[in-house]
């Protein structure tokens, strides 16, 4: 597993499940405006800033072909990159098929799988969430489908128009767009990346677990010494996460 390593006096700011580009494109540019907003601010004196999956809706590079739209946004990951500012963007179960063009155009350093933080002598497990845990069977099978190198062979060969076209069609019924289904519902104890943390934290010690995924910003209790924390997303609630003076505080950004 990656692990990164900071000072203890480092900033550090996390953000989940923008959805850029759902439910339409004005909704989209009226949250990209105001994410770009938090980028400025937190950028002024983040030491790294990392988005932890499901940046967009829907994502796929083609050899010479990505998704159109979203310039402000990649424009301003740019600009905190050329100066300096490590910008990480976790692989989401919307986005997995985000290769080079972002790490080439952007600047950014992209993670497939969960990474490990040693802040001074504090210890964080950051990752999207998706496929953890002992439930999301239905998304586990998908993933594996998703991730196949000959369903990406295959999807690659469809005209951009159309491949589009059906990944849109199947994201308007994904999770965002479906907030008050039952699956969204706070499951206590029961939730699948709290119980992964569980298992991870008999494992290792982390004071920090944090996911996005569930699209619920909550944050509970691992032991006296750890906590789980799911920064949430920014249809709904434009929550996310700080850790400043050795200590992460999940927050809700006031445009």
């Amino acid at each position: 597993m990656t692990q990164l390593e900071f000072s203890a006096e480092a900033r550090l700011a996390f953000a989940s499940d923008f959805h850029l580009g759902a439910p339409n494109y004005s909704q989209s540019r009226d949250r990209e405006t105001v994410i770009n907003q938090w980028l400025e601010e937190v950028g002024r004196n983040a030491d790294a800033i990392f988005l932890v999956g499901d940046v967009f809706d829907f994502w796929f590079e083609y050899k010479a072909v990505v998704p159109k739209g979203f310039i402000r946004f990649l424009g301003k990951l740019a600009s905190l990159a050329d100066q300096g500012i490590p910008i990480h963007i976790f692989h989401g179960n919307h986005d997995l098929w985000i290769k080079d063009y972002l790490t080439k155009e952007v600047g950014a350093i992209i993670h497939s799988d969960p990474i490990t933080l040693v802040i001074g002598q504090k210890k964080m497990l950051v990752g999207h969430g998706d496929g953890l845990g002992p439930g999301d069977h239905t998304y586990k099978f998908l993933k594996k489908v998703f991730k196949n190198p000959v369903a990406k062979f295959l999807f690659h060969w469809l005209h951009p128009d159309i491949g589009v076209g059906l990944a849109n069609r199947w994201s308007s019924n994904s999770r965002i767009n479906n907030i008050k289904k039952g699956s969204e519902e706070h499951q206590g104890e029961n939730e699948w990346l709290y119980q992964y943390a569980l298992e991870q934290e008999k494992i290792s010690h982390h004071d920090y677990y944090v996911f996005g995924h569930r699209h619920l910003p909550m944050e509970m209790k691992i032991s006296e010494n750890s906590s789980y924390i799911n920064i949430g997303e920014w249809v709904n609630y434009k929550t996310y996460g700080l850790f400043e003076d050795s200590k992460l505080q999940l927050l809700t950004y006031e445009s």
